[in-house]
């Protein structure tokens, strides 16, 4: 069982929802440079929907969201099924959850710069991990499922 988020990490998690509206797509854009450094990573995700910009938009959608909604996750279970289903379809494993969090944390304070600070980053990871723990769950379920 997933660690319930703590009240202040949600509401830090919640007050960025401005900036990544503002700043989503770059900070998804720069995390996909970032995480592609890694050629089998790379080898996971469709090429022309990165090229295209749906893939990037698609991530800062799905990250405005959860911001939005993370003190409802109720409202995400849609967006987790298609999610998981995709990750499923592609290959995504456990042990590809660090890199995107390496990918991503940095990619945020690289976009947002001195507008972020440690508190937030921190705040962000804890999200993440949470968010993560929930989809890594989702997926072995359905990879069981696949198996069997």
């Amino acid at each position: 069982m997933t660690k319930p988020l703590s009240a202040e990490t949600i509401a830090i998690v919640k007050s960025t929802a401005p900036a990544l509206q503002q700043h989503g797509v770059a900070i998804t854009s720069r995390m996909y440079e970032r995480l592609f450094v890694d050629p089998e990573i790379k080898k996971l995700f469709d090429m022309a929907a990165q090229e295209s910009g749906e893939q990037p938009k698609r991530l800062a959608g799905a990250i405005l969201a959860f911001s939005k909604n993370v003190d409802n996750l109720g409202a995400l279970t849609q967006a987790v099924e298609r999610m998981t289903t995709r990750h499923v379809e592609t290959g995504v494993k456990p042990e590809h959850y660090p890199a995107v969090a390496a990918a991503l944390l940095p990619a945020i304070k690289d976009v947002l710069g001195d507008a972020v600070n440690d508190q937030v980053l921190e705040a962000w990871g804890e999200a993440y991990w949470f968010l993560a723990d929930i989809l890594i769950g989702v997926e072995k379920a359905k990879y069981e499922a696949v198996a069997a």
